[in-house]
């Protein structure tokens, strides 16, 4: 046997020690356990019963107190239990959470109980306030100890996982902690918006988990089930099943160090001599390369990871906001069917079928190169399906975000119109029955058109248009075409009477199609009286053929669990 195999051995059988020390050491000293969604400064969901689980030793009588309220139920042979505690009213008054098995007691403190969401999607709803636009005078002033917030640690695997690990008690990651001056900076912005409004209106507490998780595309929140019968998947499970199986027969987390300490090794020797040579020196080895590839993104990797662990959990819904990472080379082509199934599994695996969704539309970056590349780029694509999901779907909305970018970033920085938007569609549609007032959330949506000679009359959705208007008077983001499928920047006049849009070209006499806000980076400046952006459309079903790309998008490939 080799110096490295023996090397390779006594590591593994190193890890192995541990491993059994620990679990015994756990097993022996602690029986009574609760999940890490748990924990001092949480809240519980308002007007529904909560649930509650974890571990206790097999048969143990276990009880759950919060408040007036005592639940008990008798640990199963493996020794799990669930409780419901009696739906309760929202309270800022807070109290103690206590669960008691044998002579075995765990308490969370300051628990209050209000309004509880998901924040989902990848790093724009990961947006933290310390990056957001208006961070510093949020940070600053911000004083809302009602609104708390859990930003869970990073967790893919590649098998369904039933808890999440947390560093310690007072890690900014896997811990509640509250809006205010001294934690509230790694909120997620756009949660942090949304909450702050809804919180004013509803006066409640609000609790956001933050499962955001910054380059993941839409398959990696679902479950493997699911994707299993979609054929644009086989490319992405096949490169994963061979990343697993090289990783596998190198020897695992003990072969990994192994290789990593030898490249590095290899890379001192070149990086000496690249210096000598006065020559550039090579990348040193990074330690990312070398994690094991069911921890990293992948197919189902984040269902498994983050939110299989939670979905016993109570809430009231979900927010989300993902779609860049389909939005290069060809992974656009299985986000017609993933994209949805974000809605239909997070709906199954949390047993709530009507669970809400607010979807955020992607926004734009790069810039504008030309009209053929602005008509077929990805983006229009995700928005597209993003926009026919919401159609499909009942208890969704979907909120429009092309204006927010300034500046081509694919970070937009203004984060407080998304959540004040999606706070408009909470309020309007979930809480519909808790306010006083009615509230305005969809911009003008395209309904249908008439040609009349060589302009195009759009009409819009019953109650979206009213103070229909172009921003600043300016006319930008429209575009005409006839049979030739040539574009044009097109003109435009509002009928504020008529809540109509007429579009045209001055040189195209016999107009077959308009588009609005079509672009990697859309200018737009339809809006309704409060100034909610109209949503980009088109009035045609041709292919798109995104560059860099190979095949073509075609506009009846969505798929949802009706079809």
């Amino acid at each position: 046997m080799t110096c490295e195999m023996n090397h390779l051995k006594s590591l593994a059988s190193i890890a192995l020690l541990l491993f059994v020390y620990t679990t015994s050491v756990s097993a022996d000293d602690k029986t009574l356990i609760l999940p890490n969604i748990f924990g001092d400064s949480m809240v519980l969901q308002a007007d529904k019963p909560n649930t509650v689980w974890g571990r206790a030793a097999k048969g143990a009588t276990v009880t759950v107190r919060f408040g007036d309220d005592s639940v008990s139920t008798t640990a199963s042979k493996q020794g799990e239990w669930k409780v419901q505690l009696p739906k309760r009213e929202k309270s800022f008054d807070a109290q103690s959470l206590t669960v008691e098995a044998g002579t075995e007691q765990v308490t969370f403190k300051d628990v209050l109980v209000g309004e509880v969401w998901i924040c989902g999607g990848q790093s724009n709803m990961a947006w933290t306030m310390n990056g957001s636009r208006d961070g510093d005078l949020e940070i600053a002033s911000a004083n809302a100890d009602h609104i708390r917030f859990m930003r869970m640690p990073l967790i893919a695997r590649n098998n369904p996982q039933s808890d999440f690990p947390v560093d310690s008690h007072t890690a900014r990651e896997g811990n509640w902690r509250k809006a205010i001056t001294e934690q509230v900076d790694n909120c997620t912005a756009v949660g942090y918006y949304f909450a702050q409004r809804i919180s004013r209106l509803l006066k409640t507490p609000v609790g956001l988990i933050d499962v955001s998780w910054g380059g993941t595309m839409a398959q990696h929140w679902v479950t493997d089930e699911t994707l299993s019968e979609i054929p644009e998947m086989q490319p992405y499970h096949q490169e994963f099943e061979a990343a697993l199986k090289a990783w596998n027969d190198g020897g695992g987390e003990a072969g990994a160090i192994i290789r990593f300490e030898n490249d590095v090794k290899e890379w001192e020797v070149a990086n000496k001599q690249a210096i000598d040579r006065g020559e550039r020196a090579p990348r040193r080895p990074n330690r990312n390369d070398y994690i094991n590839p069911g921890h990293k993104r992948h197919p189902a990797g984040m269902m498994n990871g983050m939110i299989k662990p939670i979905s016993n959990l109570t809430v009231k819904g979900v927010l989300f906001y993902q779609g860049e990472n389909n939005s290069f080379g060809v992974s656009w082509k299985p986000f017609y069917a993933t994209f949805p199934a974000v809605i239909s599994d997070w709906r199954q695996v949390f047993s709530f079928p009507e669970l809400p969704f607010g979807i955020v539309q992607i926004a734009g970056w790069s810039n504008r190169r030309s009209m053929t590349y602005d008509m077929n780029h990805h983006t229009n694509v995700v928005r597209e399906i993003q926009h026919l999901t919401w159609e499909q779907f009942d208890n969704v909305g979907l909120i429009p975000t092309y204006d927010t970018n300034s500046n081509g970033s694919i970070h937009p920085g203004h984060k407080r119109p998304v959540g004040e938007r999606l706070a408009r569609w909470a309020l309007s549609e979930v809480y519909s029955g808790q306010i006083q007032i009615e509230v305005a959330w969809r911009g003008p949506v395209y309904k249908s058109h008439v040609i009349e000679g060589n302009k195009f009359v759009i009409s819009f959705a019953d109650d979206t248009a009213k103070g229909l208007r172009l921003d600043k008077d300016v006319v930008a983001g429209f575009y005409i075409a006839g049979e030739d499928g040539e574009f044009l920047n097109a003109q435009a006049r509002v009928d504020t009477n008529k809540q109509q849009l007429t579009v045209w070209h001055d040189s195209l006499n016999a107009p077959v199609t308009v588009r609005y806000g079509f672009s990697n980076l859309p200018h737009g400046t339809l809006m309704n009286g409060k100034e909610i952006p109209a949503y980009p459309f088109r009035t045609d079903s041709w292919p798109l053929t995104p560059h860099q790309s190979t095949g073509d998008y075609e506009v009846l490939k969505i798929k949802t669990p009706n079809n």
